[in-house]
């Protein structure tokens, strides 16, 4: 069985974010897995540890991402694949074509990536991958079974469950609950410096900047605005209804 895991490389979790000048600072950052990313990984080694197979995992970004790809083999992956053309990094629609492309190919009969992404929470990349790979995804999963070419997905839909059957090659995004990721051992950090790590580029998948270029731009960013104190309204109640919904309009603005 071929199974891909797309991971992201995402902020500590515990970091504090910085913004200077519309930009989000990365001085002195520590970077992980993306969280959910991570319940992908270690989905993807138990199911090879079942079933037999070879993981690899794929990442679109930066020199620094090969640290994430570098954790995701010391827990067991079999190799790894960084884009780290800079003319191929974009927004969710630029990612999708890219990972397609890194996808079609190293092969696949199961993709695995995380429900979302914690640094910008968007969730769109494994229904645009899976849309691009033209393949049936199941997100949220918070169990997973495989036998032979049937899948069984149990998935998170709103704190109930829902059970959705279908077969390879699907697209399968992980939500908290899937498993518990191992920590990688000293043996699995040794051999993973030893394992191998492609890195391609915009001529190695056959592709232009412009094929990708990205549907959206930000255009600025800032950080929430500081919480204030609470105010205590007193009086009679029709009095604190009148003046609560003056203080939401003039002040708050937000009727």
């Amino acid at each position: 069985m071929n199974i891909v895991v797309v991971l992201k490389q995402t902020f500590d979790t515990e970091e504090k974010i910085v913004i200077q000048n519309g930009q989000i600072s990365d001085d002195g950052v520590e970077f992980i897995i993306n969280p959910y990313d991570e319940y992908a990984v270690e989905e993807a080694i138990k199911l090879k540890e079942e079933h037999g197979g070879e993981v690899t995992v794929v990442s679109v970004g930066p020199d620094r991402a090969e640290s994430a790809l570098r954790t995701a083999l010391a827990m067991g992956a079999d190799k790894a694949v960084l884009v780290d053309d800079e003319s191929l990094f974009g927004d969710e629609f630029t990612i999708a074509k890219v990972l397609a492309a890194v996808a079609k190919k190293v092969g696949f009969d199961i993709i695995i990536g995380g429900q979302m992404a914690v640094d910008s929470g968007a969730g769109q990349g494994g229904p645009r991958l899976a849309e691009e790979l033209g393949i049936n995804h199941v997100s949220t999963a918070v169990k997973l079974e495989v036998d032979g070419t049937n899948v069984r997905v149990e998935r998170d839909v709103e704190g109930d469950l829902e059970v959705v059957e279908t077969s390879l090659p699907v697209l399968i995004t992980a939500q908290q609950g899937l498993n518990e990721p191992r920590y990688p051992s000293l043996p699995g950090i040794m051999k993973a410096k030893k394992k191998p790590l492609d890195r391609l580029g915009a001529d190695d998948l056959g592709m232009t900047a412009d094929e990708v270029k990205a549907k959206t731009e930000i255009v600025d960013q800032t950080l929430p605005p500081k919480k204030q104190a609470g105010r205590i309204l007193s009086g009679e109640l029709a009095a604190q209804t009148s003046e609560l919904v003056q203080l939401l309009r003039n002040e708050a603005k937000v009727i």
